[in-house]
């Protein structure tokens, strides 16, 4: 049962350092795997929260474990986070990762299992879980903007439908709020390949495009040392092959459809990095990979992710709800309970990329109010760390 949203306007929970969230949670953030454990039983405890477990945090080092950090502290630090209940194995690390939070100025704590064991942990971080759930329960919803909201795109199980329709749709969607404030954000950088020098010129400044053809150049550089003959069932993906895209080209030009006919990229960010040069569109060096790329960016800060995918894509995020769109009729029809927006209508000519554009705005406003996506509603809430390379 649709209902239309009227005004690129929402009502979301202003945090403590000014940014606007879509979603109130209460997160339990596990430093390291040992400590998955731990967290789960506090997020069973004390119910309404939420633990985020996943398999890494030991033994890495250098610039893998800074990204292992900066994506931690983006996580806890992302706007549609209340408040967050850190636990580790030990003191240190957990606490760098409680501090970095804690610059954001919400409320967050930070439990170690060593000298205390799992028993004592849970119960200590359980009380203190109750405590910032009720406190978080009170919050109320204020009015915001556009200028209020940061949106993150990637697209996945591409085919023949995605170029010509969903992207596009994305890409109106992107060229209509740009002008209004809103910051979004496109990465996916090993699928940009052979359309990086088309992609260069979208950049707002020369310095842009400059930093964005080093950074694509030093991802191609890595997959050449490790592939073997080709990157067969990788780029293109075997979903991508059967839905008709025959080369990487292909795919990247229709990848790029996402960002509009008008917008400019304003700067290039690390993985997890957080926009620092104010409103605008960038671009983020992330994985093509769904869970790893949607994972940077809600790190990075952005709180709704719009997902065009073609043979059909069952992606979720733990905080940053993901909506998605699709183009392809059989898909619509098949896995319609992923499905949030259908724009199969422009390919049989009953709906223009406009109109398509504003169906995607109204639904997009209508989750930053609090409806929930299909991925939410099926409890899609995959967390994949991006890993640099092994640990020690």
């Amino acid at each position: 049962m649709a209902r239309k949203s009227s005004k690129p306007t929402f009502m979301g929970y202003r945090r403590e350092n000014g940014r606007v969230g879509i979603r109130n949670h209460v997160i339990i953030l596990p430093l390291d795997d040992l400590s998955n454990a731990a967290s789960e039983a506090v997020a069973n405890n004390i119910k309404g929260t939420l633990a985020i477990p996943h398999p890494y945090g030991r033994l890495q080092f250098g610039a893998d474990l800074e990204l292992h950090f900066r994506t931690l502290i983006g996580t806890g630090c992302n706007p549609n986070v209340a408040a967050v209940i850190v636990i580790g194995i030990e003191p240190g690390w957990t606490g760098r990762v409680v501090d970095g939070i804690r610059k954001s100025g919400k409320p967050v704590e930070g439990f170690a299992i060593e000298r205390n064991g799992d028993i004592n942990t849970i119960a200590a971080a359980s009380r203190k879980a109750k405590e910032f759930l009720q406190w978080a329960s009170e919050l109320e919803r204020t009015p915001a903007q556009m200028k209020d909201l940061w949106i993150s795109v990637k697209c996945g199980e591409s085919d023949t439908t995605s170029g010509l329709a969903s992207n596009p749709t994305v890409g109106n969607l992107i060229d209509k709020v740009d002008p209004l404030g809103a910051t979004t954000c496109f990465g996916e950088t090993s699928e940009i390949t052979g359309a990086e020098q088309v992609c260069a010129t979208r950049a707002k400044t020369k310095e842009a495009s400059k930093k964005f053809l080093a950074t694509w150049g030093a991802y191609n550089d890595m997959i050449m040392r490790h592939k073997t003959n080709d990157l067969s069932d990788s780029q293109p993906t075997k979903g991508n092959i059967e839905g008709g895209l025959t080369t990487i080209e292909e795919k990247a030009f229709g990848n790029l459809e996402k960002i509009g006919k008008k917008t400019r990229y304003v700067d290039v960010l690390q993985e997890g990095e957080i926009p620092a040069k104010g409103p605008g569109l960038y671009f983020m060096n992330t994985s093509s990979a769904a869970a790893e790329c949607v994972t940077l960016q809600a790190a990075g800060g952005f709180v709704v992710h719009l997902f065009p995918t073609g043979q059909g894509n069952v992606i979720g995020n733990p905080i940053e709800p993901v909506i998605k769109l699709t183009a392809n009729p059989r898909t619509a029809r098949t896995m319609g309970e992923h499905i949030d927006l259908d724009v199969s209508a422009i390919l049989r000519r009953e709906m223009t990329l406009d109109q398509a554009g504003d169906a995607l705005i109204d639904v997009m406003m209508r989750t930053c109010n609090g409806r929930l996506t299909c991925a939410e509603a099926l409890g899609h809430r995959e967390f994949v760390l991006t890993r640099l390379y092994p640990s020690a």
